[in-house]
Order: C-alpha cells, then structure tokens, then sequence
C-alpha cells in the first residue's frame, strides 16, 4: 500500500462523524484520506466498494482503496477516496446534508428520537422515505434506502445511524440529488479495538452486533426494506467464487491475516445464509 504524508487533519465533521467518535480526516489533492480508529476501518470500507464494482448498483458509490497516512511521525493504515465533487462537476454546488439533519431543519426535531416512538419496523421505514422524497423530490429515495440496508445487512455494516444516510443539497438552485453510497468503515467486524478483538470469533460477533437505524436486527431491517424497494442486491457469481474473489481482493493488502481471516470468514457465512443474493 502507497504511503501520504499529510499535515494537519480537515475538520469536516459532517463527513467523518460516526456513532463511536470522529476520525482523523484529511482532503488533499482531490482525495479524501482516512485514518482507522478502531481497527481495520480501510480494509473493509476497500472491500465493501471492491464488490460494488462487481455488482450492478442503482446510485453512485464513492470506492476506497487502503492506504498508509504518515501525520505527524506516526503511520496510520486508513483509506482515501476520490473528492466526488471533483469526479462529477455537476455536483460541484451541493453540499452533504445527513438526513438527521434534514429532519431538524424541516420540524425542529430528532429523526432517531422521532423513529424511536414508531412501533414497527416498516412503518419507521415507510417514515424516512415519505419524509425525504416529500421535502427533497427524490422520488426514487425507497430504491436508495432499501439497496443500502441491503449492502449494510450483508457487509455487517453497524454505523449506518440517521446522521449516515445523506442527500446533496445546493443552496443557491434549491436543489436535492442523491448522494453516493459511502462509510462502510465499520463493517466486517472492523472495530477490533473496542468490540470486536481478534481473539473473538464470527460466531461470537455475529451475536453481539446490532443494526441501524430502524432496527437492531439486520433482517428485520433487510425485510422491511426488501418490501418497498423495487432493487436487489445480486452478486454476479456463485457462493464458492464469492470466497476466491475475497480471497483475492485481499491478496497485496498489508494487514494481519487474523483480519483477512476474518473477512474471509465473514463473507462466507453471508453468503452461506443469503442464497438469494447468488
């Protein structure tokens, strides 16, 4: 892996926040760079978008690749990803705009704590999609949500909170578009520091992980999701070349095999339990 030598970090923390703290975050020549923070956040944000590459995706993606960050004196591994302001000039003008924040703006008050007080799992997503497309004109929002509980359901994304799902606003046109499918940093277990050491096991962290933001369950969230959209998650090849093509997106990468184990593992088992998706 390339390494960047960077100076001081880009406070963007509408980009960077997630539900365990803010990353260390630079933008330099075009690219967006990433430090991890609690385990191997680069590896898995490379291969979630590897396979997006693979798959036919209804929306745009930002694609990451794993890097070395030198700040500092320090080495961080991390990842960078192409400025998507700069790689689609009709986007230059909008800016990102979570869809937490988009529910303040329009009613004074928390989405997470609105779909809180919602009693079932469909109806906080029926919520979301009325609410964006209602005040964004994204008509085709369901298709957007749903394909990306689809990613974060079988990738075992568990940061995917309402301040992780955005549109792009401008404010001089007054005007929404969709915003690139992005952060699957803490997917495949990544978070090695604080819940998922390597010493623990698939099985074991397949138990302990909870999904967002509709439900703490993947499947509750993957069925109510697959009920309204009208896309699917489909991977062009079969459950035994899934395993190779892991196994070879990982070849080159500098990281600890306990980690390629485990993502290994973890796509595998994905793949064992979502036939359907083959």
């Amino acid at each position: 892996m390339d390494t960047y030598i960077m100076n001081e970090p880009t406070l963007d923390y509408s980009a960077v926040h997630t539900s365990k703290g803010n990353q260390l975050k630079w933008q330099q020549g075009g690219y967006w760079y990433k430090a991890d923070q609690f385990g191997f956040e680069g590896v898995a944000e490379y291969i979630v978008t590897h396979f997006l590459n693979k798959v036919s995706v209804p929306f745009e993606y930002v694609p990451y690749e794993p890097v070395v960050i030198k700040y500092k004196e320090q080495e961080y591994a991390g990842c960078r990803s192409r400025d998507f302001y700069e790689e689609n000039k009709t986007l230059q003008g909008y800016e990102l705009l979570p869809i937490e924040r988009l529910h303040r703006q329009y009613t004074t008050h928390s989405l997470s704590e609105h779909l809180a007080h919602i009693a079932d799992v469909k109806s906080r997503v029926e919520y979301t999609i009325d609410f964006v497309e209602n005040v964004t004109g994204l008509h085709e929002f369901r298709d957007y949500l749903s394909f990306l509980i689809q990613l974060d359901a079988f990738f075992f994304n568990e940061d995917r909170h309402t301040g992780n799902i955005a549109v792009l606003f401008n404010p001089k046109l007054d005007d929404f578009a969709y915003c690139p499918y992005f952060d699957f940093g803490l997917s495949l277990f990544s978070d090695t520091k604080e819940d998922y050491p390597l010493t623990m096991s698939v099985d074991d962290c397949r138990k302990k992980i909870q999904a967002k933001p509709f439900s703490t369950d993947f499947d509750e969230q993957l069925d109510a999701c697959e009920e309204i959209g009208n896309v699917e998650l489909k991977f062009p090849f079969s459950r035994e070349e899934m395993r190779k093509e892991v196994v070879t997106a990982l070849e080159g990468i500098n990281t600890e095999k306990r980690i390629k184990n485990r993502i290994v593992e973890a796509i595998s088992y994905q793949a064992s339990k979502y036939l359907y998706m083959f």
